[in-house]
């Protein structure tokens, strides 16, 4: 009887673990998702947009392609005409006008270069070669653009407008840190070492600004201590590719630029006599938490003919533009006002003392849609230029009589049409055709509002659903997260047929959500401020809020949930696996700055503030590595030079001291990015999601479509 019912018990356990045996999903479920992907649905979509090859007097023409092929427009705007034609083939390549490690002045004639950390002056005509300083040496060179992750060749000048002179500086690292990496390979690695200054370090990056003539060589120190090595816009003096917050006079006697103080608190404006080098202070502005200029462009300009200065400030809780008298450095008056956001400074018409600008959030609807106006010096008479409801991009014509208007919105494909300055509409030109597109099954995301974790903050995002819903069944949802503060997980509020890999992960059995969440730009100061000096709150609370509200609406299982990221988004995932680990069961943590003490100078210093001043020990994930429950993925490129991978390694640590089990990617000679290995993470993504968030078996080794 025993052996017979021991028989009977196994037979019993045995039929149980062939019942809960694990779905599996087959090479053709990931094949049928990856077919979401954009080098899969790119060639569904007609009429995409439009790229203007600008010719005479602001007529332009540009290529269209749809299912049949590709044709070609020819646009008047004067004569509001747009006609098929075969003159114009193919769009080539601009004349280069420099190779990338030299700076081409405005007539073309003259390019600056660096050697031997000093700026020599090429003749573009004749080749001939002449050395325009001489005292530069490692570790304090001229227009070097080599501080934190930069490592770029490429000389940071502006050219005055007449090209006679170039304002630029000299870099002093000589006291900075450095930062190592070591290549992996056959043999002894290679070692790379460079400066990276490190928050709370007492020597970081200066800058002595000078000005150098360059027909008769003579370098002109400006009579200013040096300067710290940031912008009004972002990290660093050099973010745009040229030097950052410089406004030269047309005739080169006077150069305009910003000093901005290593916390980012304090701004202040200056004139320089590009002569003799003496430097006028004009004005300053501080603030409580960090300034920025504007949002995505530098919005301030300075006006030498009236004398004066169009300003950008968020005194008032909203990005706005003021004018400021050059001579006394006092407020003349503001020029835009209300509880919306100025985001870029377009055109500045000073004889009609007009300004032209992009701004967010005076319209109803999504504040994160931009639209055109323009506005009078004096703020009145402000005028919405483009009316239609969305997201607007904007190219002026040559001439700047004229702007083309693309304008969609995350699930309405782009309109572009030709407007004259004051608005008027010129022509429709094309409207993209998804309807191919819409006949494979795909779908677009819907925007979603919801609350933030206040409860009473609006927040936007879009959700990502399987294009065959089950009905009666919840889906687990993966959360992809960008915390910023300098941008958030949404980028684009344009429409894109693909964002990443969301709608493919939907596609395998989840809901995708990205939750825009405080403490990001484009919306009032206070709002951007909300994580000053915390940065480890990563919107989570916004992330876990919306989750929730969404879970009313969709069939979500919030008993499943997971979350991904790069970057900081990686930052942010630990966090959430870490403070949060009773509702985020699965994490993937891709190149993650998880202790900012570990990460560049500028980046911390902005957000937190300086190292005495903010708690940065508290906000290091690996201190909250013992509170792990659920399946974590920990990746990092070993030569990764913008966030280094000891902020990887440090959790490492921490998780094996606490006894805790997690996984480990690492691709041993890659950067930031992973570059041709990115179709391997995302498989390894999937597979992750798919094992432990969706309780199934993935295929084995499945190779992406897209990446032979």
């Amino acid at each position: 009887m025993m052996n017979k019912y021991w028989l009977s018990a196994i037979a019993c356990t045995l039929a149980i673990g062939v019942n809960a045996q694990q779905k599996t999903l087959t090479a053709k479920d990931y094949e049928y998702a990856e077919g979401f992907m954009g080098y899969n649905t790119s060639k569904y979509i007609d009429n995409p947009g439009v790229s203007p090859n600008w010719l005479e007097n602001d007529k332009f023409w540009y290529v269209t392609r749809n299912q049949t092929g590709t044709q070609t427009f020819l646009v008047d705007p004067a004569a509001k005409t747009k006609v098929l034609t075969t003159e114009y083939k193919s769009v080539s390549a601009p004349p280069r006008r420099r190779n990338r490690n030299e700076e081409l002045s405005p007539d073309g004639k003259k390019a600056v270069f660096i050697k031997d950390y000093n700026l020599f002056l090429k003749d573009v005509a004749t080749g001939k070669i002449t050395q325009l300083t001489t005292d530069g040496v490692k570790d304090y060179g001229y227009a070097t653009d080599n501080a934190g992750w930069k490592h770029s060749d490429a000389p940071i000048v502006r050219w005055s407008p007449d090209s006679k002179k170039i304002t630029t500086f000299q870099q002093d690292q000589r006291n900075s840190k450095d930062m190592y990496l070591v290549t992996t390979n056959v043999g002894a690695p290679k070692l790379e070492a460079w400066k990276y200054p490190l928050p709370g370090d007492k020597e970081i990056a200066t800058i002595r600004r000078v000005i150098i003539e360059v027909d008769q060589p003579k370098v002109i120190s400006l009579n200013i201590p040096p300067d710290q090595h940031r912008a009004t816009l972002s990290d660093d003096i050099s973010s745009s590719g040229t030097f950052d917050d410089i406004d030269w006079k047309a005739d080169g006697s006077e150069v305009a630029f910003v000093s901005t103080s290593r916390d980012h608190k304090n701004e202040k404006f200056r004139i320089a006599n590009a002569t003799t080098g003496a430097v006028r202070e004009v004005f300053e502005e501080t603030v409580k938490t960090q300034y920025e200029s504007g949002q995505g462009a530098i919005n301030w300009r300075y006006l030498p003919s009236s004398k004066e200065i169009i300003w950008y400030s968020e005194r008032d809780n909203w990005g706005h533009l003021y004018l400021y008298d050059a001579t006394t450095g006092k407020v003349k008056n503001q020029i835009t006002k209300g509880d919306w956001v100025v985001s870029q400074l377009i055109k500045v018409d000073e004889k009609t003392r007009t300004i032209y600008f992009i701004a967010n959030g005076r319209e109803k609807g999504n504040p994160y849609f931009s639209h055109f106006y323009k506005a009078g010096f004096d703020g009145k008479n402000l005028t919405l230029l483009n009316p239609e409801e969305g997201n607007h991009s904007i190219t002026l014509s040559p001439s700047e009589k004229y702007f083309l208007d693309t304008y969609s919105q995350p699930n309405i494909p782009q309109v572009t049409v030709l407007r004259s300055l004051d608005g008027k509409l010129v022509s429709t030109l094309e409207k993209t055709d998804i309807s191919r597109l819409t006949a494979t099954g795909w779908k677009a995301p819907a925007p979603v509002s919801v609350k933030a974790g206040d409860g009473k903050t609006d927040i936007y995002g879009l959700i990502f659903t399987p294009t065959k819903i089950e009905a009666g069944k919840k889906y687990p949802v993966i959360d992809y997260i960008y915390p910023g503060p300098q941008g958030g997980s949404v980028g684009s509020w344009s429409f894109s047929a693909v964002r990443g890999d969301h709608q493919a992960l939907a596609e395998l059995g989840f809901i995708v959500v990205i939750i825009e969440g405080t403490s990001n730009p484009d919306r009032s100061k206070s709002f951007h401020d909300m994580s000053y000096g915390n940065m480890a709150v990563n919107t989570l609370p916004d992330q876990i809020a919306a989750i929730k509200e969404l879970s009313a609406k969709y069939p979500i299982d919030t008993t499943k949930v997971g979350i991904w990221g790069h970057s900081g988004g990686g930052f942010a995932t630990a966090t959430a696996m870490f403070r949060y680990p009773d509702f985020f069961k699965v994490g993937i943590s891709e190149s993650g700055n998880h202790d900012n003490r570990n990460y560049e100078d500028d980046w911390g210093e902005r957000y937190n503030g300086l190292l005495e001043n903010a708690d940065y020990e508290a906000q290091a994930n690996q201190n909250y590595a013992k509170n792990l429950k659920g399946k974590l993925m920990l990746v990092h490129g070993l030569m990764d030079d913008n966030v280094p991978p000891y902020n990887t390694l440090l959790v490492v640590e921490a998780l094996e001291k606490a006894n805790k089990s997690f996984d480990l990617v690492i691709f041993p000679n890659s950067a930031h990015g992973y570059g041709t290995y990115s179709p391997y993470m995302m498989r390894r993504r999937w597979d992750y999601f798919v094992q432990h968030l969706l309780g199934a078996e993935p295929p084995k080794d499945y190779q992406m479509k897209g990446s032979r």
